[in-house]
């Protein structure tokens, strides 16, 4: 018998959720047959079995977080067990007897979860099949709440990527379960209620917020703990400088003009900046370079210039990088980053694919932000932060006219980037921006 365990999909990742069991138990296993796919702090990913053998149980329910190296399968690979001590070992809220009730034993915190996980059979209550036995796909949130609230997802239609059934696709069902005194359409700012304790405030005060208690993604909960360290332990500082944009909108206008004669796709003005950006990393390689700690003494300039692209996925903040964007034409970096978008969306971007970034560029301009600021994305040393390009009232010489104008953040260690050398990068990208032959030649 062997033992299957939560891997290590990430270099950030420390605890992984079940999405989708692709095998069932009694099912055959072949090498290279995929397994299970597993929610990590970046993507869900697909993961394939190392071994050919039998799916003999599943030790980890869909939706169930565990930390790495946790028990989540076994399987049977016609081999006598050396040692009993393997069936005695995962002794994971996945075994809890199905005949023990949910209210039973307080000491094993997990034994309430295990419950629901070990009373797979209603098909409604799992929200993983329809009363026809058809697989319906949804979020571990989606289950959960299926789970508890007795939902029937056979009806529903999925709005998420691939037709998962999301969080707000069961509002209509919800509705009805909303408690007579409670409001069913809470505001999304106060959607968390941070704690049980909170709760019962609420409940004291006559929930006047009409709060609602939403459990964090995988994903989600790992980008606060990532961000909350960055931003509690970086001595962050922020230098802001705006550029003429006109000349940079003419050029892209009129490169996607011939482009689109030539049959080949648009590029965007992110992807120019991220051209730009690249080139004065090349020029100011102080900024391409990470802090290590206090005690080493050093920090890490990086001799590739590998830029992050922040994306708003529909499942959370993720950061695809494209490697080497110094080398690569503006049109190359526009399919590529089309490509690590459309599968960021999709939930398929891989543990490479989102590793390796020395310098991140986060883009609101499309959402008609103005101008922020971001927190670094440890361990790169600097984040840029740009707002949208708009029209404004320029003096050009002795005249007042309407060009078009840019601002942007850049956010920098001020362990390893001085206020002078942030200023010397920000001072070269606005010469690119304001003189973009320069970018695409």
């Amino acid at each position: 018998m062997i033992e299957i365990t939560m891997p290590r999909l990430s270099d950030t990742m420390e605890e992984g959720a079940i999405a989708i069991w692709h095998k069932q138990p009694g099912d055959r296993v072949e090498v290279g047959d995929l397994l299970v796919e597993i929610e990590t702090d970046k993507a869900t990913m697909e993961y394939e079995a190392y071994e050919a053998g039998t799916l003999s149980e599943h030790l980890v329910p869909e939706g169930k977080l565990v930390s790495i190296g946790v028990p989540i399968a076994l399987l049977d690979d016609g081999k006598p067990s050396a040692a009993p001590a393997p069936a005695a070992t995962p002794a994971t809220p996945a075994d809890a007897p199905a005949a023990a009730p949910a209210t039973e034993a307080p000491p094993a915190s997990p034994a309430p979860a295990a419950a629901p996980a070990t009373a797979s059979a209603p098909s409604v209550a799992d929200g993983n099949a329809a009363g026809g036995g058809e697989r319906l796909f949804a979020s571990p949130l989606v289950r959960k709440l299926a789970r508890e609230n007795h939902l029937d997802l056979s009806q529903v239609r999925g709005t998420g990527p691939g037709g998962r059934i999301i969080r707000s696709d069961t509002d209509a069902l919800l509705a009805p379960a909303t408690a007579p005194g409670a409001d069913s359409a809470a505001p999304s700012a106060t959607a968390v209620a941070p704690s049980t304790a909170a709760a019962a405030t609420s409940s004291d005060s006559g929930d006047r917020r009409a709060s609602e208690a939403v459990p964090l993604s995988n994903m989600r909960r790992v980008i606060a703990r990532r961000l909350g360290e960055s931003a509690r332990t970086i001595p962050h500082f922020f230098v802001t400088a705006a550029a003429d944009a006109e000349n940079l909108v003419q050029l892209r206008t009129e490169l996607n003009a011939q482009l689109v004669q030539a049959g080949r796709p648009k590029v965007s003005i992110n992807d120019l900046l991220i051209r730009a950006s690249a080139l004065a990393l090349r020029e100011h390689p102080e900024v391409n370079a990470s802090y290590i700690d206090d005690a080493s003494g050093e920090m890490l300039v990086h001799h590739r210039v590998n830029i992050g692209v922040a994306v708003a996925s529909g499942n959370g903040l993720v950061v695809p990088v494209i490697e080497d964007a110094d080398q690569k034409t503006v049109s190359q970096l526009g399919t590529e980053a089309k490509h690590l978008v459309s599968l960021a969306n999709a939930k398929k971007l891989t543990a490479g694919q989102m590793s390796g970034g020395t310098f991140t560029i986060s883009n609101l301009g499309m959402f008609g932000v103005e101008q922020f600021t971001a927190i670094i994305n440890p361990p790169e040393g600097a984040i840029l932060a740009v707002g949208g390009t708009a029209r404004e009232a320029v003096v050009v010489g002795d005249e007042i006219v309407a060009r078009h104008r840019m601002r942007y953040t850049l956010s920098a260690d001020h362990r390893i980037i001085d206020g002078a050398v942030a200023a010397q990068f920000l001072q070269t990208l606005t010469r690119l921006i304001e003189n973009p032959w320069t970018i695409i030649a």
